[in-house]
């Protein structure tokens, strides 16, 4: 029987080697905070839907901001305060709400305290990140944005302070916002008004590495403002319930506990008495030109603050308010 043909290649030339594509070299985006990410590998138990989706956007965000130049010098002088937004915007603020530091009574140690520490880190000297707690309606948030506004005036515009506001619900973005200014040439505030953790919110661990424990450190430049009703910025309960649950109950608080430590001024603002929260009302008044005689205006501003509950400068605020609209006086500084 003849022999059947043995196969054969299709192509008898010589072989040559498959062509390899040639390697692109692709920049890696940075990864997204670790505490982002670990919330949505393994959410906590009781973790909402809208928690998980809140972490998704952050790392959206964040991935969105390394592809951005970083905020250049001259974007910085179109104002002096800024708002920070997670997908890496800084919004000017063209006109700050406020009022002027001598109009701020009863708080006369924590404003010597505050206004020294900001003159140094203006200068270029160090500084201490400030937690400004205690009571409500004391002036604690005001006090930031008078203090940032006083040393401002005596500065030159290549000089000054830029006051950034990063809302709370957007901290774990805060790693992306030093990233941007630590080139910068100017100095910053960054202020957390109301800054406070509850629940299962495990945030306040990036802050911790922010202000002090990471290997970057916080930027030369930049120091961080926070106000809070509480001490320690989380609720009681967390604390109780870390040391209910934990193995080693004292080791559980103390993590709990060490954010706060991480602020080098602790300010503590403590309900006014009632000459001070007169002494607020009249001050108000004063430079208002509202004319009203002092003991009529000592009565009705005692009987508002009896109807309220409460003795504070918000509470002053909030009658002479009312008290201008009935006499028709529009609160412009004479």
């Amino acid at each position: 029987m003849p022999k059947k043909p043995s196969k054969s290649p299709a192509s008898k030339g010589p072989r040559t080697p498959a062509t390899k594509p040639a390697r692109v070299a692709a920049k890696r985006p940075k990864a997204a905070p670790k505490a982002v990410l670990k919330a949505v590998s393994k959410p906590a138990s009781g973790l909402s839907q809208e928690r998980i989706v809140r972490a998704l956007e952050i790392i959206a965000a964040h991935l969105s901001a390394q592809g951005k130049p970083a905020v250049e010098r001259e974007s910085f002088k179109q104002a002096d305060a800024f708002v920070w937004h997670p997908d890496g915007r800084l919004a000017a603020v063209p006109r700050v709400s406020r009022v002027e530091l001598f109009l701020l009574k009863g708080v006369d140690r924590m404003r010597d305290i505050l206004m020294e520490n900001t003159e140094r880190f203006a200068g270029g000297l160090p500084a201490n990140n400030a937690l400004l707690w205690g009571a409500r309606g004391m002036g604690k948030s005001s006090l930031v944005k008078a203090a940032h506004a006083s040393i401002n005036a005596e500065r030159r515009p290549a000089d000054r302070l830029k006051l950034i506001e990063i809302h709370r619900e957007d901290i774990e973005s805060l790693p992306a916002l030093m990233e941007q200014l630590r080139a910068s040439f100017f100095r910053f505030i960054v202020f957390c008004d109301d800054l406070s953790f509850d629940g299962n919110d495990a945030s306040y661990k990036s802050l911790k590495a922010v202000l002090e424990g990471g290997i970057e450190g916080r930027p030369e430049n930049v120091i961080l403002y926070a106000t809070s009703n509480r001490r320690h910025l989380l609720a009681r309960e967390m604390i109780e319930n870390e040391r209910s649950t934990a193995i080693n109950p004292g080791e559980a608080v103390e993590e709990k506990v060490s954010l706060s430590d991480r602020f080098g001024l602790w300010l503590g603002f403590h309900r006014c008495s009632q000459d001070e929260y007169l002494a607020m009302v009249r001050g108000y008044c004063s430079h208002f030109g509202i004319k009203v005689d002092d003991e009529a205006l000592e009565r009705e501003a005692l009987e508002w603050s009896t109807t309220r509950g409460s003795r504070s400068g918000r509470v002053a605020w909030q009658f002479v308010q009312e008290l201008a609209g009935r006499l028709g006086v529009k609160l412009a500084a004479t």
